[in-house]
């Protein structure tokens, strides 16, 4: 789902008051551990994880990916992997919460780009090095380096193969002004970032008239993205216009009747990996992040419907032009593009 204003503005306003964040600044064990570029670190960190023997890995991807994908670094490894999954906005709540309590549990956080931005600011990630930094592209790598891009999603337009044909789908967003989509469309209720995309790709005035069209054709508005596949999937929704692309692809696999269309503008958002900086595990975290962000991790991605930011390896599915928001410029913003979704959208 996308990032939640009230959360971000929650976790500011705590700083504000003077909340007891138990990150100031990084810890400097951990730090030794993630910015080491030492000749023998890869042994090095590999030994070290398998001795600290576990991880706690807190994440918004759907465990039909991050099941097998912690499963593959533990047969790799030998490390185990505590996984708990949930919806980005309460990966964000998890984390902040424990730090505000002093509770220093988790050692990876993998979840929306904004989501890990804002975490980055107060602090609750670290800087980390790993070589496979130099494989992800400029969009996917902040000056800050608290979070690396491991993912991309795109907001695609999902449609339900036994309702709607390809054929019928217009090439562009504003295709859905025609009368005949009205109560046949769906959105999801947090997709803010999507509006700041097309605002970025068309000027603020098209996208408010084309917003203010979209609400008068009705459409059905719901939280999460992963229920909105699966409403589309159940024929419930006959057409998402602001569909995962991965969540489509991941059940079309399982043989639902669900496939999506690239309809333009596409936009992008990174997708990333951060690393706590309180970690209890901070060798196991980074040689999980190295195994996420390597060719090998990539891969894995892309076997399972899921777009991975890495150069190295490239998705067939990915065959269309989009536009890849920023994270930093999505936090920066937040208040600008929530007001006005919520003037636009879920006021109505």
């Amino acid at each position: 789902m996308g990032w939640q204003g009230s959360i971000i503005r929650c976790l500011f306003a705590a700083l504000a008051l003077g909340a007891p964040f138990a990150l100031a600044q990084s810890p400097d064990k951990n730090a030794a551990v993630y910015l080491y570029e030492g000749g023998d670190r890869s042994q090095r960190l590999v030994e070290r994880a398998r001795q600290e023997g576990a991880l706690v890995v807190y994440t918004s991807l759907a465990t039909s990916e991050s099941v097998p994908l912690t499963q593959a670094f533990e047969k790799k490894y030998g490390v185990k992997v505590q996984l708990w999954r949930s919806l980005s906005d309460q990966v964000v709540r998890r984390a902040l919460n424990e730090a505000k309590a002093r509770r220093h549990t988790v050692d990876v956080i993998e979840t929306n780009g904004p989501e890990l931005e804002a975490l980055a600011r107060e602090r609750l990630t670290a800087r980390f090095f790993s070589p496979h930094i130099a494989d992800i592209p400029a969009w996917g790598v902040p000056a800050h380096r608290m979070w690396i891009s491991d993912r991309v999603d795109f907001f695609v337009v999902a449609f339900n193969t036994a309702k709607v044909r390809r054929e019928e789908l217009p090439a562009t967003y504003e295709g859905f002004l025609d009368p005949r989509w009205k109560g046949r469309i769906g959105l999801e209720a947090t997709d803010q970032e999507w509006l700041a995309g097309l605002a970025r790709h068309w000027g603020e005035k098209r996208t408010v008239d084309f917003f203010r069209g979209l609400v008068a054709m009705k459409p059905d508005v719901r939280k999460g993205h992963v229920l909105l596949s699966e409403m589309v999937s159940a024929g419930e929704v006959p057409v998402s216009l602001t569909n995962y692309a991965s969540n489509a692809d991941s059940m079309k696999r399982r043989e639902k009747p669900i496939d999506w269309k690239p309809v333009e503008p596409v936009i992008g958002r990174p997708q990333a990996i951060g690393l706590a900086a309180n970690a209890p595990h901070p060798n196991a975290a980074l040689l999980f992040a190295d195994f996420v962000l390597s060719p090998e991790g990539q891969q894995l991605f892309n076997s399972m419907g899921r777009f991975p930011s890495s150069r190295k390896v490239k998705s067939e599915l990915v065959a269309f032009p989009y536009l890849m928001l920023d994270p930093v410029a999505l936090i920066d913003e937040d208040e600008k593009w929530l007001k006005l979704w919520n003037e636009l959208v879920t006021a109505k």
